[in-house]
């Protein structure tokens, strides 16, 4: 399918391996994403919009006291996480198949915009962040989980090496923050690794309502985290 001229995840890891996505990833990816929504301490009442939501990995994280609207371009995506949402009773859920790139909100509909592992899949990231920043309220939470390009030199290398490969299952590994975030009128207030070794860096900005800052802090800091890990939710 195609929405606005742009393929629903046109990739296999996103069609023909969408049943095997949660068993693929629910390890990998929900630990860190529910501790970094738990640190948002979102209040209640508060519109949060989530881009790419899949097949729902992380609806079991937000807290019930909000409303959260989960949006994706995947069809098949989209039917895995309606079967949680009703499962488990997220009646703070909603989800609706949309383009991430032609959001169909007002500007400022939203107190917080997510997007976990999603930055990389879409064709043009510095175009979702602006969608994302225009439907985020002033002064709203903006926040990003991705792998970003690294700037030091080997790493660097390795990822132009292996972006052909990954590109054919529809990510790339040579995206650099620095290249999405600059011109969006964002203010970071942290970029960081959950660990040393972590491939995934978490941006937390707020929505800066036309004082434009231009590319991430100078360094991505790795912050010490519990090792505990949260309840699995949904």
């Amino acid at each position: 399918m195609t929405n606005g001229g742009h393929k629903a995840h046109d990739s296999k890891l996103y069609s023909d391996l969408s049943p095997l996505y949660d068993l693929i990833f629910r390890r990998i990816f929900y630990p860190r994403i529910a501790r970094v929504i738990a640190s948002l301490d979102i209040p209640a009442g508060a519109r949060v919009l989530e881009l790419g939501v899949g097949t729902g990995l992380s609806v079991g994280a937000y807290p019930r006291r909000c409303r959260v609207v989960g949006i994706d371009l995947a069809r098949d995506m989209l039917v895995r996480a309606r079967g949680k949402t009703r499962r488990h009773d997220c009646r703070h859920v909603s989800l609706l198949q949309m383009d991430a790139l032609q959001l169909g909100f007002a500007d400022a509909s939203f107190d917080y915009v997510t997007a976990f592992h999603v930055t990389s899949v879409v064709p043009d990231p510095a175009r979702m962040l602006r969608e994302a920043q225009r439907v985020c309220r002033p002064g709203g939470t903006i926040v990003i989980i991705n792998h970003f390009q690294s700037e030091n030199d080997v790493p660097r290398r390795l990822s132009r090496l292996i972006d052909p490969v990954t590109r054919r299952l529809g990510w790339r590994t040579t995206l650099s923050l620095t290249d999405v975030l600059d011109g969006v009128p964002l203010r970071v207030e942290q970029a960081f690794k959950s660990s040393r070794h972590s491939l995934f860096t978490v941006v937390i900005a707020r929505n800066a309502n036309g004082a434009v800052k231009h590319g991430p802090p100078a360094r991505v800091a790795v912050l010490s985290r519990s090792a505990d890990r949260p309840h699995a939710g949904v």
